[in-house]
């Protein structure tokens, strides 16, 4: 369910009114046909819509505190004010229907006859009533299952049980006219037993809620669609219900080697797949890096990433030199410092490598600074036409066609020509980039005065021919 809109919310403030307003008429009408006419049946129902102004009247005041927002002391809201509204309302229900049944029964027990008289006003009361419950039971159901509003739901199982109790006593005080008056009581038993029934199934529905029992239903959809996310791995979830919307939390594990832009899109796309199971789902996501086994390299790259102070590393290569391995790598900090305190931190670095990887004999570090922002210009058309020719020239020779794109700029340190070649898109990645490096090598040859040359390989389409 998407969060409630402030039209949803006057909604749900107006129909717990009507609620209230409806409780106070049934409670008047009913008691004063009770005491009128000496129907225990008729009291009892006066008492269950007593119990019914009373859960109306904290059904609009949990509503009241349940729409406001979170604040300092309550981080997740104030949705539990229902539940708690709930659990209030079945009690006292439990503790009326209780004594009712214990009423009706002593009379039953005793053969009391009681005077009931079963006119024809009595009989219009009931139905006055009786079109009264099942106009307010429909109106409190279809809200509370619009807006998913547990202190509506209860209304209007309220509601329902008052209905069911008035056609119970509608036919007590028929065999009552009949001549049969402990009829009567044992409608007042009935609707004592409705009541009960309905009060134990709020109480157990809040009791529920209130004790954050996990949904197993929603537990299920949320490790479904985290298992059809590629890479991702599912390490814990909790998830609770309150208020119309399911709190979920979640523990996942991505790459070791990620970084933390990759690490926070995997968490964004775990929050979009759990609030598509889950609509209005508040979810919360932490982020683990998994375990690192075998590969020497990425076990490398991870330890070289956990020193707060690397920005970057590249060329990391791994060599087996006569039966031990020895590790070099380019090691990129933070342009301010001096040389003493990029020392200091490729030490601990290389200690790190060291503890994460006993079998390694020797980690050889190449220093670099984090590399600024090249302010660049396009250099003019007739300017670079014969270093696009003879990059055409170079690219048709090992590609066997023209190069998909040539592009020049003009930056703080010389001239880029970047270059994008079609490759036949099944060859093996190895072999692409071997290729787009011998590219690079005879264009440098070609045009020594470029600064630097960058070639991007592309998959070609494949050929129509045949």
């Amino acid at each position: 369910m998407a969060e409630r809109t402030p039209s949803d919310v006057a909604a749900q403030k107006r129909t717990a009114a009507l609620s209230v307003g409806a409780a106070l008429l049934l409670v008047a009408v009913k008691l004063s046909a009770g005491l009128a006419s000496g129907s225990l049946g008729l009291i009892a129902e006066a008492a269950h819509s007593g119990t019914d102004l009373v859960a109306a009247l904290l059904t609009l005041f949990a509503i009241r505190i349940a729409v406001r927002p979170a604040d300092e002391q309550h981080h997740y809201g104030h949705g539990k004010a229902e539940h708690l509204a709930a659990l209030a309302e079945s009690t006292f229900l439990i503790l009326v229907s209780a004594f009712l049944g214990y009423r009706a029964v002593g009379r039953l027990v005793a053969g009391e006859t009681p005077h009931v008289d079963a006119t024809w006003w009595t009989f219009a009361v009931l139905g006055v009533v009786i079109a009264i419950d099942t106009s307010r039971t429909v109106v409190s159901g279809r809200a509370a299952r619009r807006l998913e509003s547990a202190a509506l739901a209860s209304n209007a199982l309220h509601f329902a049980s008052d209905l069911a109790g008035s056609i119970a006593v509608l036919i007590g005080l028929i065999f009552v006219a009949a001549g049969e008056p402990r009829a009567d009581a044992v409608a007042a038993l009935i609707v004592a037993v409705i009541v009960l029934g309905a009060a134990a199934r709020l109480a157990g529905q809040s009791i529920q809620v209130l004790m954050d029992r996990a949904d197993e239903d929603a537990i299920r959809a949320v490790r479904d669609a985290i298992e059809r996310l590629d890479g991702v791995e599912l390490r814990r979830e909790r998830v609770r219900y309150a208020a119309g919307r399911h709190f979920v939390d979640l523990v996942v594990a991505v790459r070791a080697d990620a970084g933390l832009a990759q690490a926070h899109s995997v968490a964004d796309a775990v929050e979009s797949a759990v609030t598509a199971v889950l609509p209005g789902a508040d979810v919360l996501v932490h982020v683990e890096p998994q375990a690192v086994h075998g590969d020497v390299r990425q076990r490398a790259t991870v330890a070289a990433l956990s020193v707060p102070e690397v920005s970057e590393v590249h060329n990391v290569r791994v060599m087996n030199v006569d039966g031990a391995y020895e590790l070099s790598l380019h090691v990129k900090l933070p342009r301010g410092l001096s040389l003493r305190e990029a020392h200091e931190i490729v030490e601990r670095l290389e200690g790190r490598l060291r503890e994460a990887m006993p079998e390694l004999r020797a980690v050889h570090t190449h220093i670099e600074p984090l590399s600024r922002t090249d302010w660049a210009s396009t250099p003019p058309r007739d300017e670079v036409a014969d270093a696009r020719e003879a990059i055409a020239e170079v690219v048709e020779r090992y590609t066997g066609q023209a190069p998909a794109g040539v592009q020049f700029r003009d930056g703080e340190r010389g001239r880029v020509a970047l270059i994008a070649v079609l490759l036949p898109a099944d060859q093996p990645l190895p072999s692409a980039h071997r290729r787009a490096g011998d590219i690079e090598e005879a264009v440098r040859e070609r045009r020594p005065e470029l600064a630097d040359v960058i070639v991007h390989t592309e998959p070609a389409a494949p050929s129509s021919a045949g």
